[in-house]
């Protein structure tokens, strides 16, 4: 048996959640969300707690079984919590501005604007040079997050770019080997 899978998800008070022969759709406060369920996999909910259960131990299925229990329980915080990730701007004249129609508009250096327009359900909040990425969607958010970091990434030998808040990055000595 899948440890990850056989773990019961409660649903928090406002969740409900609909499934039919190929959808899973979960609905709560914030949203709601649809995955489309993995054949041999069933998913039964009872008294606000939610079972998934494989058919049988064949080939690839008991991964699966794990798979699906960790995009439900992602699908569940998400419309309850939510999600969110920050990422950091280091660098001197790196700026970021949040516009009116769901766009950044960052300054980092080139000799033009980079302009990085948000997909629907995703949120952003600029504090200083602080970058908040926030929607209900786990994956969606982190793949935004991560196309941001990509516009600029962070180099070894400053720490110039965009950079995850509390992400540590290993610093190089230089051409003069200073730290020898």
């Amino acid at each position: 048996m899948s440890r990850v899978g056989k773990m019961p998800i409660k649903l928090p008070s406002g969740v409900t959640i609909d499934v039919t022969d190929t959808m899973l759709s979960v609905n709560g406060p914030k949203g709601s969300l649809t995955q489309f369920t993995i054949p041999g996999i069933a998913v039964a909910i009872d008294n606000g707690i939610v079972n998934i259960s494989r058919d049988n131990d064949l080939n690839k299925l008991p991964a699966k079984h794990g798979l699906m229990r960790a995009l439900v329980n992602n699908m569940v915080t998400g419309v309850s919590q939510g999600y969110s990730r920050q990422l950091e701007l280091n660098g001197v004249g790196y700026r970021v501005a949040l516009t009116d129609n769901n766009t950044l508009k960052f300054n980092l250096g080139f000799s033009h604007d980079v302009i990085f327009k948000l997909p629907a359900g995703i949120t952003a909040q600029v504090a200083q040079n602080i970058i908040t990425i926030s929607g209900i969607d786990k994956q969606l958010v982190g793949q935004v997050a991560a196309n941001i970091r990509k516009l600029k990434k962070p180099e070894p030998y400053k720490g110039k770019g965009i950079k995850y808040v509390g992400e540590r990055i290993i610093r190089k000595s230089g051409k003069s080997g200073k730290d020898k």
